[in-house]
């Protein structure tokens, strides 16, 4: 895989080309999209917040008062404002990789930029950042099921509080039904999740309304002058206070991720028009609710609605939070499977579960290290509470890294002054610090969790860039230069017989050549009269057009039957290496090939740990035990089974 550069977005604000122009119209049923995957895990995240602010059994609790309430909502409600509609809205959505969005479009955005600048020391560090948010990212994607079902299904206790005793196993059930179902694809189930996710916010909303004409004065709460009051006149309150307000932003990050997708209008209108009013009746809704009786902080979400209506609110609860776990599921397939197309992880078995919609993916691995990582937290962690102290590390560290991320590329994608960045990015990433140092304070409850998960990540991710640079370099010393080996095939010094077919050959680039033609050559002294090596490159940008995708090297000779193909995808693509190839012109491939009978050869490495010091021996060990998990390369680049022979050869690392 090279990051040759690839033909980049216009370099003004918001400005999209490629898969987001699709999007320039946007239509109600793309809302309802929208609604239905992109606001999940925001949109749940009233049944927890509130109640997590005010848990008595909080390490560092916050004292139940009227002004403690006002101040807590107030902040709540900026905390929504400043992070979700200034930081993804308005700002941080502008900044797409072909109408890509997250934080792997940012570090392909950074990457372009250092093939151009390679002296910028700045953009290797953010990129490097960048992955560590990432990494962050994983871990969310196990934090975001457990704590959003358990929530939901804690709201039986309100129905009847001896069904406290079941909400453990119901919990685990339904998350085992959840990744059960993964390899299945969720093409059919998502065309409900909009309607489902509709009638949730109307409920909500509706919940709210009721609570604020109980006790009206909470709407001063919108006031911002009550969370700065709070924040400067009870610092030593609210600064605790801050690490389960957080809870409040919790799935900002899929706003932008999920922005290929739905586009920014889309998302935006949503956000605006529905999920922020429904969020706000809410918050506003509880609040008054407990201003009108402290003992409310039970459970002030399900308080909102009668005793009739609670059952099926945990029900509809229920089903909010498998939508808002889906969403995370999901995304953390599309960011573990892009990040190993980037030679961050190795080569994944990817599954498309959808013939129509791009983007739905299941990667088995990780469906099944997520699947016994989320019940291992349920049953550890045991309620919403106690796992609330984890979850706010991995939301505030993404945000950080993404806000950090987006003003760099701002900086140089738009030339904006460096000034005015600096004015921008101070007040943004001075709040994100605020929330990441409150949340260090919970570092010994829960909060150590997200960063060793996100740490492992970020370890066995670097260490296999670092390993798969030290195989390539190892791989092209044994295999020699590819001009050479063909100079010398035309010299006729290799005694060579020619055979009929056509032969395809998969090599890393186009300067060694490949082992098993090598092999082939040397050993049984045979070539085909067709021979295609083949080069897959993985650009930094999500699709590539059909007119880029092939590129052809005769390597100095057009008679000779050996041709060099450089066939690019980009890193939201499956790999189809036969469909590429029949893109080729008969003239380019000095003649026809016979691809419905074709072989295709692989080179098969094994890996064995060397005394040469590359890497430290622990990172070895790591590098070694990481490639076991290596998908099969001929289901990897959609090659014929019957026709794929693999050669086999070993590298010390």
């Amino acid at each position: 895989m090279t990051d040759q550069q690839a033909p980049s977005a216009d370099e003004s604000p918001g400005h999209t080309t490629g898969h987001s122009a699709a999007h320039d119209t946007v239509k109600l049923a793309v809302i309802v999209g929208a609604l239905g995957v992109v606001f999940g895990d925001i949109g749940t995240s009233p049944i927890y917040t509130l109640q997590t602010v005010f848990n008595p059994e909080d390490p560092h609790p916050v004292p139940l008062s009227d002004n403690n309430v006002y101040g807590v909502v107030s902040l709540i409600f900026w905390s929504v404002m400043i992070i979700v509609t200034v930081t993804y809205i308005m700002l941080t959505m502008r900044a797409d990789n072909n109408g890509e969005g997250g934080v792997v479009a940012l570090i392909t955005l950074l990457r372009k930029w250092r093939q151009t600048h390679p002296g910028r020391k700045a953009a290797a560090v953010l990129a490097t950042v960048g992955l560590f948010g990432a990494s962050l990212f994983f871990g969310d994607g196990m934090i975001t099921p457990a704590i959003s079902v358990l929530s939901a299904v804690e709201g039986l206790k309100t129905v009847q509080p001896s069904l406290g005793e079941y909400v453990i196993p119901i919990t685990a059930v339904i998350i085992i039904g959840l990744f059960m179902v993964q390899r299945r694809g969720t093409e059919s189930i998502g065309r409900a999740f909009g309607p489902v996710m509709i009638v949730w916010f109307a409920v909500i909303g509706a919940a709210g309304i009721g609570g604020i004409l109980t006790h009206a004065q909470i709407l001063k709460a919108l006031s911002p002058t009550y969370a700065i009051s709070f924040l400067a006149g009870h610092f030593h309150i609210a600064f605790f206070a801050l690490a389960a307000v957080v809870l409040s932003i919790t799935g900002a990050e899929a706003l932008y991720a999920d922005m290929g997708h739905f586009g920014r209008k889309a998302i935006s209108r949503g956000w605006l028009f529905l999920v922020l009013p429904a969020l706000t009746l809410s918050y506003m809704g509880q609040g008054a609710l407990i201003l009108k009786n402290h003992e409310n902080i039970s459970s002030p979400f399900f308080l909102l609605v009668p005793s009739w209506g609670r059952l099926p609110l945990v029900l509809l609860a229920t089903a909010a939070t498998v939508i808002a776990s889906q969403a995370v599921i999901t995304g953390a397939y599309s960011v573990m499977a892009q990040a190993a197309r980037l030679g961050y992880l190795p080569r994944l078995r990817v599954t498309h579960t959808s013939a129509t919609t791009i983007g739905q993916i299941y990667v088995p691995f990780v469906n099944w290290l997520l699947f016994v990582s989320v019940l291992t937290l349920i049953f550890a962690f045991r309620s919403s509470a106690a796992l609330a102290y984890a979850y706010g590390m991995t939301v505030t560290g993404t945000i950080s890294v993404t806000t950090l991320l987006f003003f760099y590329v701002a900086h140089y994608r738009w030339k904006i002054s460096k000034w005015v960045i600096i004015a921008g990015a101070t007040p943004l990433l001075l709040i994100d610090g605020l929330f990441i140092a409150a949340n260090l304070t919970k570092l010994l409850h829960g909060a150590w969790l997200p960063l060793l998960i996100a740490l492992t990540t970020f370890t066995v991710m670097t260490t296999w860039q670092r390993g798969r640079e030290v195989v390539t370099q190892e791989r092209e010393r044994a295999e020699g230069s590819l001009q050479e080996f063909i100079d010398e095939l035309r010299s006729g010094k290799m005694p060579v017989r020619t055979v009929p077919g056509t032969a395809i050959f998969l090599n890393r680039g186009g300067v060694s050549a490949p082992l098993a033609l090598r092999a082939n050559v040397e050993h049984n002294q045979v070539r085909h009269e067709h021979v295609v090596i083949v080069a897959i490159d993985t650009e930094p940008v999500p699709r590539v057009a059909e007119e880029n995708r092939v590129t052809v090297n005769d390597l100095g000779y057009g008679d000779d039957g050996i041709t060099h193909v450089t066939i690019k995808f980009g890193y939201m693509e499956r790999p189809d290496v036969p469909a590429a190839l029949a893109l080729l012109d008969p003239s380019e491939s000095e003649g026809p090939l016979d691809l419905a009978r074709a072989s295709y050869f692989l080179s098969k490495i094994e890996l064995r740990r060397g005394k040469a010091k590359t890497m430290a021996g622990w990172r070895k060990q790591l590098f070694l035990a990481t490639a076991h998990i290596t998908a099969d390369a001929a289901e990897a680049f959609s090659l014929p089974r019957d026709r794929t022979v693999i050669i086999g050869s070993h590298i010390e690392v």
